[in-house]
């Protein structure tokens, strides 16, 4: 059988177990449409509904057009009894699979799941959105009794944890907590029972992402007491694993503690720590992003040399021989470019500065490297301005609103007005009161 016969079997097969006929489907399909209240969703007759749906599972199908595969995914999203699940095993994951057999592309099932994500969270949806039924039917059995835990249980986990943080920059931060919090719920309890021996570091390795990323939503929503708790928890679940593992911990804790505490001492610490676990890590990747970020205390503190040091090591780290680095794609030359446009912001040159940011800038491109693209942004406004171009500033500050409105994050707002502050002497101007509008306009403050 070809890849687009077992496409077109996988839909009947769906279809089928769903105990739908193909005029059934298309009158889900019909009201479901109608349900969206869009008029690019409408549909034609049933009759002519029901003719693509053969079609899709003939002996020479077709492939559903964008319209149809969305309306497929709300009805293969929910199950028989009306819960969301997209997770491994669910009917949802076995319409990309289908769809993919029938030649759709991994970015355009990439982007159909994530409006479903996004539909999920929007409607209150928990962990079952995220883990099958199935997973979550092993879930409940593993808290009863934890020699019943296995790997698909934990690679659900897994899923759960990576969806949440792939959609950093496309949902609100509350929105990821509500999604999250199941997940890392389910890591703690698991871990207070005898799960099987062999699985304990799979799991643990888990909940060092699931904390960390809950960790970094506490403080987005500034709840800075709940983010040292799960900074701390992520910590000592990291220290049973490989050394750079802890060291993402410490990186991840240093940058918020960054904006949450007064003066740099206990970032510093944390950047110290993270630095000493990466440099007796497996992974050049995080040596280099450790040393990247050495190098922003540095300049933020005003020194010079020991900044350009840390930038040289960050560079060498870099160029290492990545193969087995199992974090490769963690640190890239972009993000590089942009810690060492912001070393050259605090203590070097303006325009290079800039330069250096805007190149940054213009490789982040994806929905979770929007909030970096932002914080950016805003430092290359603050090398306009201290290169005596305010409205040149001011101008990139528009941008910055808008995006840091449409991405959420602590650090973009608080990156924003400290640039806007460095606008002042400018403050009688029409571009600012413009600037200042725009702010209480989009941001409330």
């Amino acid at each position: 059988m070809n890849d687009t016969a077992r496409g077109a079997a996988m839909l009947k097969a769906l279809r089928r177990r769903r105990g739908l006929s193909l005029a059934g489907t298309a009158r889900a399909l019909r009201d479901l449409a109608e349900q969206c209240g869009q008029a690019n969703m409408s549909l034609p007759s049933i009759a002519s509904v029901q003719r693509s749906v053969a079609r899709w599972e003939s002996t020479r199908p077709t492939r559903p057009d964008d319209r149809y595969q969305l309306l497929l995914g709300h009805l293969y999203a929910r199950t028989p009894t009306g819960d969301l699940a997209l997770g491994p095993g669910s009917d949802f994951a076995e319409l990309l699979d289908a769809l993919a057999h029938l030649g759709e592309g991994a970015q355009a099932l990439t982007e159909l799941r994530q409006l479903l994500l996004r539909s999920a969270a929007e409607h209150g949806a928990g962990m079952l959105a995220l883990l099958s039924p199935a997973l979550e039917t092993r879930l409940t059995a593993a808290l009863a009794n934890p020699t019943q835990a296995d790997e698909d249980l934990l690679a659900g986990l897994r899923a759960a944890v990576s969806d949440v943080n792939a959609h950093i920059g496309g949902l609100p931060f509350t929105r990821l907590q509500l999604l999250l919090a199941p997940t890392v719920d389910a890591c703690r309890r698991l871990l207070t029972l005898d799960v099987p021996e062999p699985l304990l570091p799979y799991l643990r390795d888990i909940a060092v992402a699931a904390h960390t990323l809950a960790g970094r939503l506490a403080f987005e929503v500034r709840d800075d007491t709940a983010s040292r708790a799960h900074y701390t928890r992520a910590t000592q679940q990291a220290a049973h694993l490989p050394r750079w593992r802890r060291a993402t911990v410490h990186m991840s804790h240093a940058l918020t503690t960054l904006y949450s505490t007064p003066g740099l001492e206990t970032t510093q610490h944390l950047v110290d720590a993270a630095v000493q676990d990466a440099s007796n890590g497996e992974s050049p990747k995080i040596r280099a992003r450790a040393h990247a970020l050495q190098a922003e205390l540095a300049a933020r503190a005003g020194h010079q040399r020991p900044a350009q040091g840390a930038l040289q090591l960050a560079h060498h780290d870099l160029v290492t021989n990545g193969d087995g680095d199992p974090a490769r794609t963690s640190f890239t030359d972009s993000h590089l470019r942009g810690f060492e446009g912001l070393c050259e912001l605090y203590t070097g040159n303006a325009a290079t500065a800039h330069d250096q940011l805007a190149q940054a800038a213009s490789k982040l491109s994806t929905t979770r490297e929007q909030v970096q693209r932002t914080i950016i942004s805003t430092d290359q406004a603050l090398a306009r301005v201290t290169m005596d171009e305010p409205h040149a500033a001011a101008e990139l500050l528009h941008d910055c609103v808008t995006a840091a409105a449409t991405t959420g994050g602590r650090v973009p707002t608080l990156r924003l007005h400290h640039a806007r502050r460095r606008l002042r002497p400018w403050r009688r101007e029409d571009f600012v009161a413009d600037l200042d509008d725009h702010i209480i306009e989009t941001l409330g403050r």
